[in-house]
């Protein structure tokens, strides 16, 4: 195979060079080889095999080659992540042959491109060095032309264990920076972290939801680009000012010239309505870097909306440069016309876009996997969708990670997800010296210019928890004992300088009109960081400080960017990493994919169901137990916020999605089986929904509508007894003010329950429109476990892969429990009161057969 690829690559490179003006591209991906680095001689006498060249795959990681070849075990299955740990800490070099023609030499400038090295790496043409790379962030571009020879030429990338490359110099310091998560491996002391000096994506290092792999590798494309004359080195459409009779807008190209030239520059923008707006000018260029740009308008524009306030209309442009009658370059993208501006007022913070205040509906995301190169987009469509069909509208690319694909961003765009997009700093203290600031201007006005064209980009932040760490954790605060004043304040210099100076400029330089925000949490230096009073908030009291999930009612905050509660993920994706044997809370493969203190999390969500539900029956009904309690801890949380607006303007949980399968905060699981609680956000976060809190003997009942006009509805709160006999009721028509929450009622105890047992008695709240339910929530005035729930008396009767479920009583919390097979219900954690009976589609690869006979009833009462 690998000959025939590089028989094939003479042909490739001589279509580069058949004509003499367009820029090309030859990609370099695929079939490369890799070995220890011969230097690294201690590697190399401990693994002599891996000393030889053997086949890697870019994009990749050496990681990925050795897991390929059966060399290294699956780090996702069983308690597989040790073994791999010495691959980070050593050096690698990846090698690709290049056969070039006559006609590529004849091009006047030939480069190297790399789109990501992560991340100490030297790549040498021939036996000549042409770049050194420092950051996983940043796009590589040299001059390979003078390197370069007919037939025969080979590229060498050498990549340096970035832990071995910077440890000597951390273990030098008396106190080295405070940085993320120390190593459960040995292989950095304590408090001795080398993530903090090293621009690469942070949860590398491990997370409390993730394992720790060091990556290493060529993890994003390799090409070389040929060119004569000029090339566009970057394009992009400024929105100078918009209303509904026009769009102003400037077009502008950064052009990269070998020589003084003149050049005809086009830009031609496309409606969604197919008209076209076309923009032209010539431009005598020196050579080096130029800036050009032109102006256009484009009449009665359609403006982009977040989901569930229009619609997503996107226009297509493309820009051309023209050298001697000829096309040498051209770029394509799509943009969206809207506005977005922060609220800010006397400690407000929110998203106002197209001069509309947005509730933020949403979540956190993390990295899609820890190898993201093999993130396929199925996977990112099924998650972004998964987001959208729980009626989400923001989304937080969560600053531990990496700058996602352009494809994320483009399915956010047609799905109208707004994002919260994170600089990449995961909560470390940086560096406070001007190199490393410097780098991460490169990483930062890159980045920022590349996702510029997107709508759904709608704000940005310097990063998550290093403002708020530096102020306000208790390691922060004895470090900065620990150094003395003169070096808190260069340290805390350095810091305010690259986030308040450097990000913002990067942002308003390159993507005007975007909102910057030096931090999350963060009030832009006007006070206190992380509090309910100023900015946004993350809230760990519940889950990491072990407080009751009531905590979540007790304040009003600006902002929820964070809180979270855990749960285990399905059994059949437990079943994937676990294999077959017997399993319980505490068995050490659960422990290995349980990150959250070191493993022992899963006390955690034992001490949170021995607060608030039953004993579980077995590990299948523990599974079941955990899904309940996430799911009903983020409905009390995120019903709160909504009903707090207009003083809470946002609620994102923590978090979307995972990295590996394991026991998280997300509520969709690696394999994108939904947790109880994503069903349960497609009800909290409705268009329009009920909040009822009940509190010292009466219930508060609240009403929000995202809406933008005025709805007309009718809520009420009936009660019954657990045989299903009403006790009393409560209604009244309103009408639903826009984009707002309003309280309609506090109903006592006395009048609505009349008397019953409070734990054998409940009521439901529901709101209606044109007589539809379109919101429900259950109100129980003692803890679940408490309850005195009856055998429901649950009924299944099947037709395909259909199946309809009546509940003679109260059931609590249904689950359809496929067990061991993947399988997704249109519907799931659901109620049903007596009587009632509800149809339910069930989407998996497994026959209608073999769905019935595994599947489980579960709820919260009886058997």
């Amino acid at each position: 195979m690998r000959a025939r690829a590089l028989a094939l690559l003479p042909a490739l490179l001589a279509s580069v060079c058949a004509f003499a003006a367009p820029r090309e591209a030859v990609s370099l991906d695929g079939a490369w080889e890799v070995r220890i680095d011969p230097a690294d001689a201690e590697k190399v006498g401990q693994h002599p095999k891996e000393a030889q060249w053997f086949p890697a795959r870019v994009p990749g990681s050496v990681q990925q080659d050795l897991i390929a070849a059966g060399r290294v075990p699956d780090p996702f299955k069983g308690i597989n992540e040790a073994p791999i740990q010495w691959v980070g800490l050593t050096n690698w070099q990846f090698r690709k042959i290049i056969e070039v023609t006559p006609a590529m030499l004849a091009r006047d400038h030939v480069e190297l491109v790399f789109d990501g090295l992560d991340t100490f790496a030297t790549a040498t043409l021939n036996g000549k060095q042409l770049l050194a790379a420092d950051n996983a962030h940043r796009r590589w571009r040299v001059d390979a032309k003078a390197a370069l020879k007919l037939g025969r030429n080979e590229l060498i990338v050498r990549i340096a264990s970035p832990i071995g490359t910077l440890q000597p110099m951390v273990l030098a310091e008396a106190n080295p920076l405070p940085g993320e998560y120390d190593s459960a491996f040995g292989d950095e002391p304590k408090g001795k972290q080398t993530s903090p000096y090293i621009r690469k994506p942070k949860y590398h290092y491990s997370w409390d939801w993730g394992p720790r792999l060091v990556n290493i590798g060529l993890w994003r494309p390799v090409r070389i680009e040929a060119w004569d004359e000029a090339r566009i080195d970057g394009f992009r459409v400024d929105q100078e000012a918009l209303n509904d009779t026009e769009a102003r807008l400037v077009a502008r190209w950064r052009i990269v010239a070998g020589a003084p030239a003149d050049v005809t520059l086009r830009a031609r923008v496309t409606g969604p309505d197919g008209k076209l707006v076309e923009v032209s000018r010539t431009a005598s260029l020196a050579a080096g870097e130029n800036w050009v740009s032109a102006p256009l308008t484009i009449a009665k524009p359609q403006r982009w909306w977040p989901v569930g306030y229009g619609g997503q209309p996107l226009y297509s442009v493309e820009a051309t440069l023209d050298a001697g009658g000829a096309t040498e370059d051209r770029v394509a993208q799509r943009i969206g016309l809207r506005t977005s501006e922060f609220i800010r007022k006397d400690g407000s913070f929110g998203f106002k876009i197209n001069g509309v205040p947005i509730f933020a509906k949403g979540a956190n995301l993390i990295p899609f996997d820890n190898f993201p190169s093999r993130v396929p987009a199925a996977q990112m469509r099924q998650v972004l969708q998964s987001a959208h069909d729980a009626n989400m509208n923001m989304i937080r690319v969560w600053g531990g990670g990496y700058y996602l694909d352009d494809a994320f961003y483009q399915m956010a765009d047609e799905m109208g997800l707004m994002i919260w997009q994170d600089f990449m700093f995961g909560g470390s203290v940086t560096p406070p010296d001007a190199p490393f600031r410097e780098n991460v201007r490169i990483e930062a006005e890159e980045q920022v210019e590349r996702l510029q064209p997107h709508p759904s980009v709608v704000g940005w932040a310097g990063g998550n928890e290093v403002l708020s760490g530096w102020e306000n954790w208790s390691d922060r605060k004895a470090f900065k004992k620990r150094i003395g004043a003169d070096a808190q304040e260069r340290i805390g210099a350095g810091m305010a300088v690259l986030f308040d100076r450097v990000l913002r400029e990067a942002v308003t330089k390159r993507a005007p009109g975007t909102p910057y925000w030096p931090g999350s949490p963060s009030t832009d230096y006007e006070g206190p960081t992380d509090t309910d009073k100023d900015g946004d908030r993350h809230f760990w009291d519940v889950w990491s400080g072990s407080k009751p999930v009531e905590r979540y009612l007790d304040s009003c905050p600006r902002f929820m960017s964070e809180y979270g509660f855990q749960a285990m993920p399905d059994l059949s994706t437990i079943r994937g990493f676990a294999g077959k044997g017997p399993l319980a809370i505490g068995s050490p493969v659960l422990k290995a994919h349980q990150k959250f203190l070191a493993g022992e999390g899963n006390e955690r969500l034992q001490l949170y169901l021995d607060q608030r539900l039953r004993k579980a029956r077995d590990f299948d009904d523990l599974v079941y137990l955990t899904q309940v309690n996430q799911a009903q801890a983020i409905d009390m949380a995120a019903r709160h916020h909504r009903a707090c607006r207009p003083v809470t303007m946002g609620s994102l949980y923590w978090q979307l999605n995972d990295t590996w399968p394991a026991i998280s905060w997300a509520s969709v699981d690696y394999n994108g089986q939904w947790k109880l609680l994503h069903y349960a956000a497609r009800r909290f976060f409705a268009p329009q929904a009920i909040v009822a809190e009940h509190k010292d003997g009466a219930t508060r009942v609240a009403l929000v509508s995202d809406a933008t006009t005025p709805i007309a509805a009718e809520w009420r709160v009936r009660a019954f007894d657990m045989a299903g006999k009403p006790l009393g009721t409560k209604s009244a028509a309103v009408a639903l003010e826009p984009l707002g929450a309003q309280e309609v009622a506090s109903v006592a105890d006395a009048e609505l329950f009349a008397g019953a047992d409070a734990k054998a008695s409940f009521a439901v709240a529901e709101l209606l429109i044109e007589g539809r339910r379109v919101s429900r929530t259950i109100i129980e005035r003692a803890l679940p476990k408490d309850m005195a729930y009856p055998a429901p008396g649950l009924i299944a009767r099947w037709e395909g892969k259909s199946v309809t479920i009546t509940a003679g009583l109260l059931a609590r919390a249904v689950m359809l429990d496929f067990g061991e097979v993947a399988a997704q219900p249109a519907d799931d954690g659901f109620d049903l009161l007596p009587g009632e009976s509800v149809t339910i589609e069930i989407r998996s690869a497994a026959s209608a057969a073999a769905l019935k006979r595994a599947l489980t009833l579960r709820t919260l009462g009886p058997q």
